[in-house]
């Protein structure tokens, strides 16, 4: 059985393997879409994404709508495939209509969920610096992703309701991203960690303006040591900035570790500082239906056997869900103002990412269940 595929017929190659083949034997090897999606206003937010796994022998999706104080997720799995020019699962596909620029997302209707959007970037994408972790000797994090901004066309359909996306309005965020990091089933866990993993906090903003896009990403030890720190600003003209080393203060409600905004402060090339001032307007945990870390339901490349589908909602009311929201990683509908030389505030909106888990010596959290005053 011969492993060569049509991505063969092309100069794609960087290793001496077919393109079939991961040049990696970890079984951690993610190859990933992630999109956003919303209308400014905080009622309706949606999340989707696409992962392939080669050394698990799975690609999965996701599509996530939040709205009305629920969360209803459709799942999808399967055995992979190598018809990677072709990228679907079940009745999920994405289409590349314009590499860089343009995408299209399509779900056909299952359990009364159904999409079909295409994505305009309004920005060139933004390379992001490599992301690395390691805990003791094995690298568990080698990854490296891509961002853009952009608008939304098209149609959502939930339980006959078709909610109409209209790029005057609708925005998001999406990026690629492929390397290592924890997929599938958890495997065994070996000695304890030394030293023990405390905590870790992260934050991830990809916000739109008017003449240019912000993307920022730290993530920080418990001590609040940065361990990765990148910003950049790409003018509409493509002209691209480093906005050097954000001085951060995320706003928590008080009992929690929810953000309701944060106050971001940026500094031009020419020393000039930029401060965005950001506001959650939805808050969606990834890990209540769409299979980021934690999530107890669905943990993206997890073996579910052939053509598996199926939907799940959630009431966010719930306690039990609530109880979920400070042990993960939560994407909010954010809207920013964005300040510079004293001039009136230009008006932006976007992603607005964090979660802090475990200590962090810099926002008062002594340890996993310390919560904001």
């Amino acid at each position: 059985m011969s492993d060569i595929s049509a991505l063969d017929e092309f100069p794609l190659h960087q290793a001496p393997l077919p393109l079939a083949y991961a040049n990696s034997s970890d079984r951690n090897f993610y190859d990933r879409w992630y999109f956003n999606a919303h209308d400014r206003t905080g009622d309706i937010f949606v999340i989707s994404g696409m992962g392939y796994y080669p050394n698990l022998g799975t690609k999965d999706a996701f599509f996530l709508v939040a709205r009305n104080g629920k969360q209803t997720a459709v799942h999808l799995s399967d055995l992979m495939d190598q018809d990677r020019l072709n990228p679907h699962v079940g009745n999920y596909r994405v289409e590349v209509t314009d590499p860089l620029k343009k995408v299209r997302i399509v779900l056909d209707e299952t359990d009364g969920i159904a999409a079909d959007l295409t994505w305009d970037g309004t920005c060139d994408v933004i390379q992001e610096m490599p992301h690395v972790l390691r805990s003791g000797s094995r690298v568990t994090l080698d990854a490296q992703r891509f961002a853009q901004l952009g608008s939304w066309s098209g149609t959502i359909t939930v339980d006959g309701e078709e909610i109409a996306v209209d790029p005057a309005t609708w925005l998001g965020s999406r990026d690629r991203s492929w390397g290592i990091r924890p997929v599938g089933e958890a495997e065994p866990p070996g000695a304890p960690a030394d030293p023990p993993f405390e905590g870790m906090w992260w934050l991830y903003v990809p916000m739109q303006f008017e003449e240019y896009a912000v993307c920022l990403i730290i993530q920080e030890s418990p001590d609040g040591h940065r361990t990765l720190n990148d910003c950049t600003r790409v003018w509409k003209d493509g002209r691209v900035e480093q906005l050097g080393w954000p001085l951060v203060k995320v706003h928590y409600a008080s009992g929690g570790r929810t953000p309701t905004g944060a106050t971001i402060r940026c500094t031009t090339p020419d020393g000039t500082p930029l401060v965005l001032e950001v506001e959650s307007r939805l808050a969606v945990p990834l890990h209540v239906g769409g299979g980021y870390g934690g999530d107890p339901d669905w943990i993206h490349g997890t073996w579910k056997g052939e053509k598996f589908a199926e939907r799940v909602t959630y009431d966010m009311d719930d306690d039990a869900v609530k109880g979920r929201f400070m042990f993960g990683c939560v994407d909010h509908v954010g809207r920013a103002l964005a300040t510079q030389d004293g001039a009136d505030g230009q008006e932006g909106f976007g992603l607005f990412e964090h979660f802090c888990i475990g200590r962090h010596d810099p926002s008062g959290f002594a340890d996993f269940f310390s919560v904001a005053p």
